[in-house]
């Protein structure tokens, strides 16, 4: 796993350091405002192997009981290529990315178009489609 402190950047991408992007969402000291950064927390979990945040943000109905991290895969890149909704004023929206990896050395994406619901006030993920194209 990646080095990540509070004044590093954010492995989600953005332009500001772990300590003021994903870092707070992770402690639980604030909810991501939207479903695209509900999405970049995720990723960044991803990153760091952040089991409890994956789990307390992914639907009840689609959770699963655990989350198997794969210790060959190192997350390199997210890149968001569109959002449907999912603002303050929606209940649901859909956040299509890419996620570059490398597996055992091997560099890869993964592409998908993730749905995300809100409930009491929170972010959550449902499910998402892999994908072969930016649509």
């Amino acid at each position: 796993m990646p080095e990540v402190g509070a004044d590093t950047p954010c492995p989600c991408g953005m332009p500001a350091s772990y300590s003021a992007c994903c870092g707070p969402f992770h402690t639980g000291d604030a909810l991501p405002p939207t479903a695209a950064h509900v999405m970049r927390s995720r990723y960044s979990a991803y990153v760091l192997h952040d089991e409890p945040y994956l789990l307390r943000t992914w639907a009840p109905a689609t959770r699963p009981r655990d989350v198997d991290f794969d210790p060959d895969m190192r997350w390199t890149g997210l890149e968001i290529l569109g959002t449907t909704d999912g603002t303050l004023f929606h209940t649901t929206g859909t956040v299509t990315f890419v996620a570059r990896y490398t597996h055992r050395g091997e560099p890869g994406e993964l592409r998908e178009r993730s749905r995300f619901e809100k409930a009491d006030g929170a972010w959550a993920y449902v499910d998402g489609t892999f994908t072969d194209d930016a649509s």
